[in-house]
């Protein structure tokens, strides 16, 4: 089969043929139809997420069908241990022994995949595999950031990329107000958020038209958060949405005061997942998406990097 393979920070992607992945028990051999791109792609490809052992296949929003037909999602988190606190306590998404997809284990920039079947999900049918792609890591954490900000009506988006795309369309359909927040002058962006719902959208440097009850950090810039502080009424909440992010700058505690918190979200549980990919054909959520053959992932990556696109980037093998 052929495969894009990272064999170390810093290194360019190679397309290489290698053997079609084996199936163990408890796995599913799957062909891959998508594979969305994410940013923490990016964060393992240059170094700042470590890859523990290249070379490794990236790629970690994968719809694939199984040798029966049957159609999956593989998501981010690829194996939790089941047995230690977080486990037992219904927060895999912590588990001090979890693999991830395309980190820990090969991942879907690749003709064919495998995975435990215990961590994929069944995929709605409504969807084509390039437009189901995008909620398997985007939606999800988006997803879980939105549940971290408990019934906050006025939410900020700082960075309006994949995630945000899909989890705008998610808050207004619970009622929420959605204030968009892009690099300064991306007036492209600001218009796709506003397209999808967004009541107000400008630049990060400017300050919303009235408090924020919550703000969602996309973005993996640090200094977003004393600036999505900033935005917050009393008793607010600044998520942090990524898996890395700069380092955070000082700032006075005048901008925490008053009840306001910051706090992260890591990874994803397979609840969230089931809940996400049952409500999303409800509502229902459209991915905006721009596909790249197998060969041009390293491309897709740049054009993620630089924001050539609105919504989501896909691989399509």
């Amino acid at each position: 089969m052929r495969a894009i393979v990272f064999e170390g920070a810093g290194r360019p992607l190679r397309l290489v043929e290698r053997e079609r992945p084996v199936a163990q028990p408890g796995q599913l051999l799957l062909r891959v139809g998508a594979c969305g791109v994410c940013r923490t792609d990016l964060h393992l490809l240059d170094g700042e997420v470590d890859v523990p052992a290249p070379p490794r296949v990236l790629g970690h929003q994968i719809v694939g069908r199984s040798e029966d037909g049957r159609r999956f999602g593989v998501p981010w988190l690829a194996w939790t241990c089941g047995v230690c606190r977080y486990c037992a306590g219904g927060r895999e998404n912590l588990c001090e022994r979890a693999r991830f997809t395309g980190r820990d284990v090969d991942g879907g920039f690749a003709e064919y995949a495998v995975a435990d079947e215990r961590f994929c999900f069944a995929l709605p049918g409504a969807y084509p595999d390039e437009q189901v792609a995008p909620l398997l890591c985007a939606g999800l954490i988006g997803y879980r950031c939105l549940r971290m900000c408990g019934d906050a009506e006025r939410i900020g988006f700082y960075g309006f990329g994949a995630a945000a795309h899909v989890l705008a369309q998610v808050a207004r359909a619970e009622g929420r107000r959605v204030l968009a927040f892009t690099r300064p002058g991306d007036e492209r962006a600001q218009a796709f958020a506003r397209e999808l719902g967004a009541e107000w959208a400008g630049g990060s440097d400017e300050p919303p038209p009235e408090p924020l009850d919550a703000a969602i950090v996309f973005a993996p810039d640090g200094a977003l958060v004393p600036v999505a502080l900033r935005a917050l009424a009393r008793g607010g909440t600044v998520v942090c949405g990524g898996i890395h992010m700069s380092e955070i700058p000082a700032f006075a505690y005048d901008l925490l005061w008053q009840e306001r918190s910051i706090r992260s979200v890591a990874n994803l549980t397979r609840a969230d997942g089931e809940r996400l990919l049952a409500l999303a054909p409800t509502l229902p959520i459209r991915t905006r998406v721009t596909t790249y053959p197998l060969e041009r992932t390293a491309d897709a990556l740049a054009d993620l990097r630089a924001g050539r696109f609105s919504g989501a980037a896909v691989v399509v093998p």
